[in-house]
């Protein structure tokens, strides 16, 4: 909807602040060595691996950070064997929030979940009670000064493209099957197609736009979600004006 920021808008918005944050490199990291315990330690044959992998670079971690991280997860060093767990519920104005961590504690990660839900105007709710909203799929931005989005959808026809949203004043939003992300980045950069921000997303199928009081109460308790150690991504059906996202940036 024009004029409008959806989930994944406010997300690129946001990512300039969280790149500052110390713990950013713990979750690239635990990431890396997730990817790598369940998928092996070959990028070649494990696309998430890949995935955490190329992420990491775009964000200028340190080779032997990656390698050491593939190790662990391998078992070739020793480390934190970490366990994967998502947990669902709602925030102000009704909104559904995903909440995936990674943690060697779930009684420590449910507490700090249940604290910043508490704390924020948000509850927490039974497995499956918002996940069914969302599927899992492939994202990537791909920045409007570098391609037309007649020469985008001809790239991405025959890599899987599923949908183009092209209402980011800057950047185009291309939705793909999870399976076909792999083959949608190899499109684009054999055309030489700049692009950013490739990774799995959850996408709501309905978007949820609060009054503006819960709006503010909203990105708070996304915040101190994404604040927690062992929080790893935040995912959310929240939809605001941008005029709304401008105030809050100001």
């Amino acid at each position: 909807m024009s004029g409008h920021s959806k989930w994944s808008t406010i997300k690129r918005k946001k990512a300039a602040t969280d790149q500052k944050r110390g713990n950013l490199f713990t979750k690239l990291v635990r990431e890396i060595t997730i990817a790598a315990k369940t998928g092996g330690g070959d990028p070649a044959g494990n696309p998430r691996l890949r995935l955490a992998i190329d992420t990491a670079k775009a964000n200028s971690m340190p080779h032997e950070n990656i390698q050491r991280a593939i190790k662990k997860g391998t078992g070739e060093l020793e480390g934190v064997i970490y366990e994967e767990i998502t947990y669902e519920g709602y925030g102000p104005g009704g909104i559904a929030i995903i909440v995936e961590t990674a943690t060697d504690n779930r009684n420590r990660t449910v507490a700090d979940v249940r604290h910043a839900m508490n704390r924020h105007n948000g509850s927490l709710g039974e497995n499956g009670s918002v996940s069914w909203m969302f599927q899992r799929k492939g994202s990537i931005d791909i920045p409007k000064g570098s391609v037309s989005e007649d020469r985008l959808m001809e790239v991405l026809i025959e890599a899987g493209l599923e949908e183009l949203d092209a209402d980011d004043e800057h950047y185009f939003n291309v939705i793909v099957d999870v399976k076909d992300l792999e083959t949608a980045k190899q499109a684009l950069a054999d055309a030489g197609v700049a692009y950013e921000n490739a990774k799995t997303d959850m996408i709501p199928g309905n978007f949820v736009e609060p009054e503006p009081n819960d709006v503010v109460k909203a990105m708070k308790l996304i915040d101190a979600l994404e604040n927690c150690d062992d929080v790893q991504a935040v995912y959310s059906n929240l939809e605001i004006s941008e005029q709304a996202m401008d105030g809050l940036d100001s």
